[in-house]
């Protein structure tokens, strides 16, 4: 007798759990990042990250006092030099400081005592903290908002695809988990891109938010120094400045509505989980996940777990969470500059678009991965008898009352199932359903031809899916267009405004 097999374990022990017998193939390395993130050594730099927006910031503040001549470009050039040498060095200097007054003062504090107050003290000129953080804020959010939506256009774009791929796999629509009508694999994913979309536009709408520039409000009630607003935030990739101070410190509204419009996505996304991880189940057995999609069991060798859809069904979560953390927290607070807004409400942004961006990251590789088995859907449509609506339909346009077609379809459906016969079958067993039926040829009631007939709202039939599809590559056209045009904006701003700090340190 071979040995062979008794080696494979220790094969798979020795390649750390790759081969387990059943599944050869180690599990997709995105999908890994994300599932297991949580044995990630190392943290994020929230102090460097936050200097480093501050600082920016400042340099375009700094521009804007020499241009208007609010403070001599001698001094506003040496404060640029020293922030520029600072950011060179990561700011070390500012990390091992005491911040007893919080990360700003410590900063400027270091700044003072190495210029001097006559040059570091006027850092601060015509600005508030006030402004400052809700200005920072919009900055940190860019690179975040910019990558979820980068990831849900994404989404989209295979949803798209594999819509048109699998537009002729014909399968049962559920309604109340048991087969309703024929459709096609393709005219739900094409569904659900649509629903994608919508979500896309919604925090395209919410992005719109963070292009106003609050630097200028003060804290509250502006300033009596003439600060030019629309000169920073031109320097800053903005595009204008706010209005209105109070609203300007007061409003983190963008926050509620990213997390508004990736809640929606979870929602979604989540119950897209839900049909999936039904029809992936030997029970359905409608699709199957390749194995770099699946993960095995320590216990059980038989097991192919699709255990990405319950980590799509739990990070879709996020935002929602977020949001109601949010909300909660900016409803304590008065229509002016307040920490439980500012602070307490704002950094349930960050997970919330996270966890969205990541459920997003899982469910685009499902859908590219899960392979649809085209006879068992087809079985699934037929054996559930998805053409009784058809039928019926059918026996209204012969000129039968909708109510009395019903009825009687409902009776040949018992008919199908006493005599294990097909629709079709049964249909013709039926007196009044045969004389309406005599004409049709003999695959009339298959569901790819029902549901090829169905041409009309929205259905899968006729020119309805290839308009649907060509409307959503408009609009995810369109939608990668305007993400791409804000990126250009924002690093077409950066380099000007190191352009600009050159320029002012040569003129000092």
């Amino acid at each position: 007798m071979s040995t062979a097999p008794h080696t494979a374990p220790e094969a798979a022990h020795g390649t750390g759990g790759v081969d387990t017998g059943r599944l050869r193939t180690a599990l997709d390395a995105r999908a890994h990042r994300i599932v297991y993130d949580q044995y990630r050594t190392g943290a994020d730099d929230p102090i460097g990250q936050e200097l480093r927006l501050i600082s920016e910031v400042d340099r375009a503040h700094l521009v804007m006092l020499a241009e208007r001549g609010i403070v001599d470009a001698s001094r506003v050039g040496a404060l640029l030099d020293t922030i520029d040498a600072l950011r060179a060095a990561d700011f070390a200097p500012v990390r091992d400081r005491p911040m007893p007054r919080g990360l700003y003062l410590a900063y400027e504090g270091w700044l003072v005592d190495r210029l001097g107050q006559r040059t570091g003290g006027v850092l601060h000129t015509g600005r508030s903290r006030n402004d400052l953080n809700a200005t920072t804020v919009r900055l940190r959010v860019r690179v975040p908002h910019a990558r979820l939506l980068a990831e849900v256009l994404e989404l989209a774009d295979v949803l798209l695809d594999r819509a048109e791929r699998y537009r002729d796999v014909t399968m049962p629509a559920y309604t109340h988990g048991q087969p309703a009508v024929p459709i096609s694999y393709g005219h739900y994913l094409s569904g659900v891109a649509g629903a994608v979309l919508r979500s896309a536009e919604a925090l395209l709408e919410a992005g719109r938010e963070i292009d106003v520039n609050p630097l200028g409000a003060g804290a509250v009630g502006g300033t009596s120094v003439p600060v030019d607003p629309g000169r920073t935030a031109e320097l800053l990739g903005f595009t204008g400045a706010a209005p209105n101070s109070v609203d300007a410190v007061a409003s983190r509204d963008f926050a509620l509505r990213m997390l508004s419009a990736a809640a929606v996505l979870g929602v979604l996304m989540a119950r897209i989980a839900r049909d999936l991880t039904w029809w992936t189940t030997e029970e359905f057995g409608l699709l199957r996940m390749a194995d770099d999609l699946v993960g095995s069991s320590s216990m059980m060798p038989q097991k192919r777990n699709p255990f990405l859809l319950e980590h799509i069904q739990g990070r879709s979560s996020a935002a929602l969470a977020g949001f109601t953390g949010a909300a909660t927290a900016m409803s304590t607070a008065g229509y002016t500059n307040a920490i439980a807004v500012g602070t307490e409400a704002v950094r349930h942004l960050w997970p919330g678009l996270a966890g969205t961006e990541e459920a997003t990251t899982l469910l685009r590789l499902v859908v590219a991965g899960a392979e649809p088995d085209r006879e068992r859907m087809r079985a699934r449509a037929r054996d559930g008898f998805t053409s009784a609506t058809y039928l019926a339909e059918r026996l209204v346009l012969e000129g039968m009352p909708f109510r009395t077609a019903h009825h009687l379809v409902g009776e040949t459906v018992l008919t199908a199932l006493d005599g294990d016969l097909p629709l079709s079958e049964a249909a013709r067993a039926q007196p009044a359903v045969a004389d309406a039926a005599a004409g049709y040829p003999a695959d009339w009631l298959e569901p790819e031809t029902v549901a090829a007939t169905c041409a009309h709202g929205g259905g899968p039939g006729g020119a309805a899916p290839d308009a649907a599809l060509a409307r959503a590559h408009r609009a995810l056209g369109a939608a990668r267009t305007e993400l791409t045009a804000r990126q250009a904006r924002w690093a077409a701003a950066a380099a000007r405004l190191t352009d600009e700090v050159a320029r002012v340190m040569t003129d000092r």
